[in-house]
């Protein structure tokens, strides 16, 4: 199963991991934790079983997460619930009035202003690296 495992791109994991060496593949293999769909690899996370994440658990924009196809009905059953779900709210729409429609669209808009102040949202920003200390001899 490692052999069909990707990156957050669709990059399969394993064929940049052919030319480790046998301790190398065993200590990548137990240096994981499970997370939702796939697996993380953020050593602070993993040494925390998996309470540590710094990302907060948005694990598709996290270079640490790979997933692998196990996971693939589990998705296929995720999604078509999802668009179960869509279809309903859908459906439930129509029954209401302009009035209605008009307080749900200034709570959806909300919701999303108030998401992309919170998240960073409708883009992942990255996570740099930290500026390096101008003043090296002052921190002491």
């Amino acid at each position: 199963m490692t052999a069909l495992q990707f990156d957050r791109h669709g990059n399969r994991v394993w064929r940049k991991a052919q030319g480790l060496l046998d301790s190398e593949h065993v200590r990548r293999e137990i240096g994981e934790v499970a997370t939702a769909y796939g697996v993380c690899k953020e050593p602070t996370n993993v040494a925390a079983g998996g309470q540590s994440c710094p990302l907060r658990f948005r694990c598709l924009g996290c270079k640490h997460y790979t997933t692998d196809i196990s996971y693939l009905p589990d998705l296929e059953a995720y999604l078509a619930d999802v668009r179960r779900l869509i279809s309903r709210i859908r459906g439930g729409l129509d029954d209401l009035g302009a009035e209605e429609r008009a307080k749900i669209e200034q709570a959806v808009s909300t919701v999303r202003r108030r998401r992309g102040v919170m998240l960073g949202m409708p883009g992942m920003r990255r996570i740099g690296q930290p500026l390096p200390d101008v003043r090296p001899r002052r921190s002491m």
